[in-house]
């Protein structure tokens, strides 16, 4: 099993390349970046744990120049946004972006994404109806595979719609970077199992982790499709031990992304030392 590390990504926590360098030195897997281009200021949408929004969610980077950064940094460290706003975003500016990424980054990138939490958010950035966000990201990520692997590619879905345009260069990894869907009730669950290439759940939002994997592998198969070719990536909010770890390693988890809990998010002097402390259990797994 892997351990990624993710981050919130604000201009306060370590810099994007001292980061990944550290990363990559202490034997970690990959790096996560999370994405909220802006916050509105109504906060009609209540914070989904409850409570005050956190001060980090203001402050956050761009993902995709950070993880630029992070690349020119390093050699094997893997990229990954955890999670993209993709629906948030024109669709061939972005393409162009991921695709840009992967290539200077010689395939090394992974594509977090889910729906969103900010109804606010989401309408002030696009036109897509956010009752029909799970269609609009189902769409949008065939059109953006369409992008990356055909010559001539086109798109006609009920929410996006185009005819055929050349679009180059085309990402190091075929047909694009793999794209893991972050999502937990059950409609979410349902569309990573049909469509995605990994899924990624919090561990703490599961009543049990192991039925929960159990149950996403079943839906997998229902779609016809192999539950070993559709990775799991859990997200890490349980107090970390070696022991947890190796449990979800034998559940058939891929890779742990683990990360400075939200009670400490302003306070990056932590970052450097919770990496050394858990690059001790990187053997372990």
């Amino acid at each position: 099993m892997h351990l990624g590390f993710s981050s919130m990504n604000t201009a306060d926590d370590p810099p994007p390349a001292e980061l990944a360098r550290t990363l990559e030195e202490a034997g970690f897997e990959s790096l996560w970046y999370g994405e909220h281009s802006h916050i509105p200021v109504s906060r009609r949408t209540p914070y989904p744990p409850g409570g005050e929004l956190p001060e980090p969610y203001k402050k956050m980077m761009d993902p995709y120049l950070s993880l630029m950064a992070a690349a020119a940094a390093t050699e094997r460290l893997k990229l990954g946004t955890g999670i993209a706003l993709l629906l948030e975003r024109e669709l061939f500016s972005q393409a162009k972006t991921i695709g840009t990424l992967d290539r200077l980054s010689n395939g090394r990138l992974l594509i977090g994404c889910g729906v969103g939490w900010n109804e606010e958010e989401f309408e002030n950035a696009t036109h897509l109806p956010w009752k029909r966000r799970y269609l609009a990201i189902k769409e949008l990520v065939a059109a953006q595979r369409a992008l990356f692997g055909e010559a001539e590619p086109e798109f006609h879905g009920e929410l996006i719609d185009f005819d055929p345009v050349w679009f180059e260069p085309k990402p190091v990894q075929r047909g694009g970077p793999p794209v893991v869907f972050g999502a937990m009730g059950p409609l979410g669950v349902r569309h990573a199992a049909e469509w995605a290439d990994g899924w990624m759940p919090v561990d703490v939002a599961m009543p049990d982790v192991a039925a929960g994997v159990a149950d996403f592998r079943r839906q997998v198969s229902e779609a016809g499709r192999d539950p070993d070719d559709v990775e799991i990536t859990l997200v890490v909010m349980a107090p970390v031990t070696a022991d947890l770890l190796k449990s979800y390693r034998d559940l058939g988890i891929q890779r742990c992304n683990i990360g400075v809990g939200v009670e400490n998010w302003d306070r990056p002097d932590i970052v450097m030392p919770m990496i050394e402390e858990f690059a001790r259990l990187i053997p372990q797994l």
